[in-house]
């Protein structure tokens, strides 16, 4: 049996049941390959992966030949007839060969740690998974007291990847250091971000990893219970989740006796209703009670009482999922990568109008440049990129002139931007950036939960201004309102919806302000 056979001596294709490939048409291409080899009397097997997150090339399908996977993308049905032709289970020539994967620019110069397994293992494999790493940094967990695993973690640098930056070694030393008792573990899978898309990648393309990572914040803190707080957007990821999570049970690593350990940890999921506000921590834990999604006040912290009044670390997708490779690794390995304060590697999402959209991993401290015009190879449309997005809808806009920015948390906040959850999305020079403006309090007076009164009453006040300067009445005496209405939603509004829906109005009045003042009256 070679390298490119099955057990059942069948060639392998790796097809990704990816969301985002299944959009592009995955599922009528399996259909098609498996016609195509029937009458070719041809002994394939279909592997459904992750996608690598070269989204330009999705759907992108590997073949296992003696030589290694071979890709070819993007791959529709009715390629198939002549990428067979083309000896393409040989690894034949073909317009649509990309060749070994990891032998591509855009992925050779990744660093994968947190995405290192998508796209190469069946997700829903536990021998894929153990064959690859998986579950070394929950056995090495299981030898250290509490204390040491959160050291261990304190030291990697390892910050909440969902949007705060928040060292995730202190929120877990919270929930260890309160009393005995019922603690939970929950995953903040929400992603409600325009332009994000990496925990759903890695929720359907590596979901062992999310409850490995969960595991072992339960046994660092003393949790046994675990919850996965999914939006209900993403019904892939719920069937990949749920069936990782009963394989899990099954070979045991989790429940009642974790590995032999004599620890326990339960886990499971729960859906969302949609509400955007629900990213915000304390939204969800409302809405975890079966509450409607509303911020609490805080303090209390959900860190000391969160969940049923229960300390409850509350972390996002990819912050867990980075947690097993910093145990196994150790905390000097991950730190040696990145910058600064930003310490490790961040899944970053380019989407918009990118010529190369998709998922980069890489360490701290590249520019935004690089990113945009190296992996992104600039604009879809192929005029200048005027600005991107960072941060999804309540991120800063920034301009064309700082796009030599380096991506860690402090050069971005000192040009007043943010990272939150990596997102960037990109505009071309016919972008209006006044519209963009009404766009972010749209979306804010859409999602606001309506608690308090800045963010309920503040964002619908700025769309009716915004409208009145898209309009060209008077408008600098309207811009000039519209700022001081950021400002009162800056410094009142009770979390960050509102506090944060201005970021992109003002940035978008400071670096592009002839978009507001220079426009004709309607």
């Amino acid at each position: 049996m070679t390298a490119a056979q099955s057990r059942t001596g069948k060639t392998l294709l790796y097809v990704p049941a990816d969301a985002g490939a299944l959009s592009l048409g995955a599922e009528a291409l399996c259909r098609a390959i498996v016609s195509e080899a029937t009458r070719r009397e041809v002994d394939v097997q279909i592997v459904r992966n992750g996608s690598r997150g070269a989204y330009w090339l999705e759907p992108l399908v590997e073949v296992a030949t003696a030589a290694g996977r071979i890709a070819y993308g993007p791959v529709s049905a009715t390629d198939v007839p002549s990428l067979f032709d083309a000896g393409w289970l040989e690894g034949g020539a073909h317009r649509l060969r990309q060749g070994e994967p990891g032998s591509m620019p855009w992925f050779a110069s990744q660093q994968r740690l947190t995405f290192a397994r998508v796209g190469l293992i069946d997700p829903l494999s536990v021998t894929d998974y153990v064959n690859r790493d998986g579950y070394q940094g929950l056995r090495r967990a299981l030898s250290l007291s509490p204390q040491e695993l959160i050291e261990t973690v304190t030291r990697s640098g390892l910050r909440g990847r969902g949007g705060a930056a928040f060292p995730t070694g202190i929120k877990w030393r919270t929930v260890l250091e309160q009393p005995a008792g019922q603690k939970y573990v929950t995953c903040n899978a929400d992603e409600g971000d325009s332009g994000t898309f990496a925990d759903r990648m890695l929720m359907e393309g590596d979901p062992l990893s999310l409850i490995e990572g969960m595991t072992i914040a339960g046994i660092a803190t003393g949790a046994t219970q675990g919850y996965i707080y999914l939006r209900a957007e993403y019904p892939d990821a719920h069937r990949i989740l749920r069936q990782a999570i009963a394989r899990a049970y099954e070979a045991r690593y989790l429940g009642a006796d974790v590995m032999g350990s004599g620890k326990r940890f339960d886990l499971e999921v729960r859906l969302g209703a949609g509400a955007y506000i629900c990213g915000e921590e304390t939204s969800m834990l409302e809405s975890l009670e079966g509450r409607r999604g509303e911020v609490r006040v805080r303090p209390p912290l959900p860190a000391i009482k969160g969940l049923f009044g229960r300390p409850t670390i509350v972390n996002n997708v990819v912050t867990l999922a980075t947690v097993p490779v910093i145990v196994h690794q150790g905390a000097d390995f991950y730190a040696g990568y990145g910058a600064g304060k930003s310490r490790g590697t961040l899944p970053i999402q380019l989407a918009g109008n990118i010529k190369r959209g998709g998922l980069v991993e890489r360490a701290f401290g590249l520019s935004l440049r690089e990113l945009l015009y190296e992996y992104g190879g600039g604009s879809a449309s192929g005029r200048p990129i005027r600005a991107v997005q960072i941060g999804g809808p309540l991120g800063a806009y920034v301009p064309a002139s700082q796009f030599d920015t380096l991506i860690d948390y402090e050069a971005l906040a000192g040009i007043g931007a943010m990272l939150g959850h990596g997102g960037i999305v990109a505009f071309d020079d016919t972008v209006d950036m006044a519209r963009m403006a009404r766009y972010a309090m749209e979306f804010c007076a859409i999602e606001s939960c309506g608690k308090c009164t800045p963010c309920r009453i503040g964002s619908t006040r700025g769309v009716e201004i915004v409208e009145r300067i898209l309009a060209g009445e008077d408008p600098e005496r309207q811009v000039a309102k519209l700022e001081e209405l950021c400002e009162v939603m800056v410094q009142g509004s009770l979390c960050g919806l509102g506090g944060m829906a201005p970021f992109p109005v003002q940035s978008a009045l400071k670096h592009f302000r002839g978009d507001f003042l220079a426009r004709p009256r309607s």
